[in-house]
């Protein structure tokens, strides 16, 4: 029997709750961003219909292409950018997405800051750490974060309100978790964007502000064409 969209998202706060009640606070609030990336906007609309409002995307293009019809009916969607973002993309960006959440190189901390500038939007920003300094995995080194986000505040001007990550395959999250715990703390951000479908409950127990979830609400991804 198929489920529901609006089921679906029950089951998951449902979790998202129990996991806040099993480890207390913090966080005292946990945003769901559905990851809808590479989903079309048909799969989308019933969660939407739902009442879910925070989505993910992984690239500027295939947002542009499907959001803009989608944000003409559901108008107080807010889109974070969760994939790598190219600076001749920045532009784009910044007047398509509410949240950046993969600020990783200096470069990119100027265009943003002079895009939003123009564009007359101050959009909160995540920086991207490779908690596990993966060669594959694009993000901060964990020794270089905190001073990253100071330079990323000053002299660039940006809002950083914390920190994203991406926990290495086939090991225990939670020690990954817990060193963004400690970094966000040095840092002096509030908000941590980590943890998703198969491990989000243990990143709310490291402190997860926001769990990033997409094949357990939209199920396996689209064939690549």
């Amino acid at each position: 029997m198929d489920v529901s969209a609006a089921d679906k998202l029950a089951a998951i706060q449902e979790r998202i709750a129990r996991a806040q009640q099993r480890f207390g606070p913090p966080p005292t609030a946990v945003t769901l961003v559905a990851v809808s990336k590479t989903f079309p906007a048909e799969a989308i609309e019933p969660f939407l219909e739902a009442g879910q409002r925070v989505f993910g995307e992984n690239r500027v293009q295939e947002a542009k292409d499907k959001w803009p019809a989608l944000r003409e009916r559901y108008p107080d969607v807010k889109l974070h950018l969760i994939g790598p973002l190219q600076t001749n993309k920045a532009r784009e960006a910044v007047a398509l997405f509410d949240v950046i959440e993969t600020l990783d190189r200096d470069r990119l901390a100027g265009v943003l800051a002079e895009e939003m500038t123009k564009a007359g939007r101050q959009l909160p920003c995540f920086v991207q750490v490779n908690i596990g300094l993966e060669p594959q995995k694009a993000g901060i080194a964990p020794d270089e974060t905190v001073d990253f986000v100071a330079r990323c505040r000053s002299p660039h001007g940006l809002n950083v309100v914390g920190l994203m990550c991406i926990p290495p395959d086939g090991v225990p999250p939670g020690p990954y978790f817990a060193q963004m715990m400690a970094l966000a703390r040095d840092a002096g951000v509030a908000e941590l964007s980590m943890g998703m479908s198969g491990d989000f409950e243990i990143a709310i127990g490291m402190g997860a502000s926001h769990v990033r979830l997409g094949s357990a609400l939209f199920g396996g991804r689209p064939p690549a064409a």
